[in-house]
């Protein structure tokens, strides 16, 4: 695995997950992603879809690795591209999204994006 970023957030992990796995929450918390489509609109292991990015350009996408409730991977346009972790705490999850070695630069999206799942997930 390469670089990564966590946060703490106090919203149960099932709550996070959901935030995670729905494509259509994606354009509310990435800020590189502007929708995403999938068959049932939730990823899964081995799913692809789609995802739009914030300028408007398709690629496909393969979900890599996944075990549900906790983490998932995928490839977007045939690269590999950032994986998600919940691991559950006693007041909520930590929350962690990793990049490739070579993407290091990314992390600031995603300290971005879960700054972002942070306040979707302890909305009242």
């Amino acid at each position: 695995m390469g670089p990564s970023v966590s946060r703490e957030i106090a919203s149960p992990p099932e709550v996070v997950w959901r935030v995670l796995t729905h494509v259509d929450e994606w354009p509310r918390w990435g800020p590189t992603v502007a929708g995403g489509e999938v068959p049932g609109g939730v990823i899964s292991a081995g799913a692809r879809g789609t995802v739009r990015t914030a300028v408007g350009v398709r690629l496909p996408f393969v979900v890599t690795e996944f075990e549900g409730g906790r983490s998932w991977a995928w490839r977007v346009a045939g690269v590999p591209a950032t994986w998600h972790r919940v691991d559950p705490k006693p007041d909520g999850c930590t929350v962690t999204f990793g990049v490739p070695w070579w993407a290091p630069g990314y992390l600031v999206v995603c300290a971005v994006a879960l700054a972002r799942i942070e306040r979707l997930a302890t909305a009242p």
